[in-house]
């Protein structure tokens, strides 16, 4: 008899996983999910207005430097190079991001070499600042007040909804400074979008015989000895029914218009100014410049703390957060027959290719351990 496997949440996290199970034959894996699609945020559709693919939850521009990972959605999909060159609008004009030598010579109205905007940059920054702890400090030692007042602050006091030096520095380390012209956003080897969209990947992997997916249906903890072993990739607090407070989100919300042509130039655009109220406008059809399209459908996004009834985002991970965080990791240390994973289940920030790659590296492990020795997290929430 297969061993029955639970999954929660029809995302990446929870299709790969299901996929690698269900080829070696041994287990039969039931995947259920709330909504009414597979795919969770990576989900994309045709507009009915206008027949552009859009991202419904916000863009996503898959980008990856493992191999394996690369190899992996492409079995699925054949994917179009896209290069994200986002730009942003500040209270000066119009810049590319990341920061980088345009950039800085635009902004300050200069005509430096990369060795002269490093030494100048270096000026600019605050050199009384030894080990920066927050994200105002780590900007105004590496980038300085302007660029930082500029780019930076108002955009982030929208996007995180509290003031920058309640940030931890490790959230702008994310984020390059670049000493040439190149405005590409990502600094990995691969970079596309498949032509049919995500969701189109994700059916493919869940199209098995010995998988089973339950739209518009949800899998609880209550419903565990049902199966051999569940995983979980919806919210880890909610897995415990919030027993010990709500875990702290941010989320999004989505302005859509339609416009002829083409309304801004770019798939991308921040508002960076505080008094905007949106942190940016998508265009959507950008995202697939291969595509013709006579209309055009843009998004502007607004960032906001998650409520019980909103779709989470961003996790906060503040000082509150993670002590919270560490009290539900004792609770899931102390379950059995259940691995949380992805996004949601591990309280972090993650990318399509890190839940690609960490799924396909959880799978490995429990195909290769008896289903007492499967871990409990995909990766260290921590």
């Amino acid at each position: 008899m297969k061993m029955q496997i639970g999954i929660a949440g029809a995302g990446f996290a929870g299709a790969v996983i299901a996929r690698e199970l269900a080829q070696s034959g041994n287990f039969k894996v039931t995947v259920f999910d709330e909504r009414d699609h597979v795919a969770g945020n990576c989900h994309t559709t045709r507009d009915t207005e206008t027949n552009v693919m859009i991202h419904q939850y916000g863009p996503h521009i898959f980008n990856t430097s493992r191999q394996d990972v690369w190899d992996y959605v492409n079995k699925w999909s054949p994917f179009m190079p896209f290069t994200n060159r986002v730009k942003a609008i500040t209270e000066k004009g119009v810049f590319s991001l990341p920061v980088n030598l345009l950039t800085i010579n635009q902004f300050f109205q200069k005509k430096m070499t990369p060795s002269q905007a490093e030494e100048f940059l270096g000026n600019q920054g605050q050199s009384d600042i030894a080990e920066p702890q927050t994200f105002e400090e780590q900007a105004l030692k590496f980038l300085g007040a302007d660029l930082y007042r500029n780019f930076f602050y108002g955009y982030t006091k929208k996007q995180w909804g509290v003031e920058p030096k309640e940030l931890p520095a490790s959230i702008l380390k994310r984020l390059p400074v670049r000493f040439n012209y190149d405005d590409n956003y990502y600094n990995q080897k691969y970079q596309g979008i498949p032509v049919d969209g995500y969701t189109t990947i994700v059916q493919k992997i869940l199209d098995h015989p010995l998988i089973e997916v339950c739209l518009k249906t949800r899998l609880s903890a209550d419903d565990k000895d049902k199966f051999h072993h569940i995983f979980w990739s919806g919210p880890m607090d909610g897995y415990f029914k919030f027993q010990r407070g709500r875990l702290r989100y941010r989320t999004l919300k989505f302005e859509k218009f339609v416009a002829d042509g083409d309304f801004q130039g770019n798939p991308v655009i921040n508002y960076c100014e505080e008094e905007v109220p949106y942190t940016r406008i998508t265009e959507h059809k950008h995202f697939a410049p291969w595509e013709e399209h006579p209309r055009t459908v843009c998004f502007k996004e607004y960032s906001a703390l998650c409520s019980e009834r909103d779709t989470p985002y961003y996790p906060l991970r503040l000082a509150q957060d993670m002590a919270l965080l560490k009290e539900y990791i004792s609770l899931a240390e102390s379950e059995s027959n259940v691995t949380f994973i992805g996004r949601l289940g591990t309280y972090r920030y993650l990318d399509m290719h890190v839940v690609i790659g960490e799924s396909l590296d959880l799978a490995k492990i429990c195909l290769s351990k008896d289903l007492t020795e499967w871990p409990r997290f995909s990766h260290s929430p921590i």
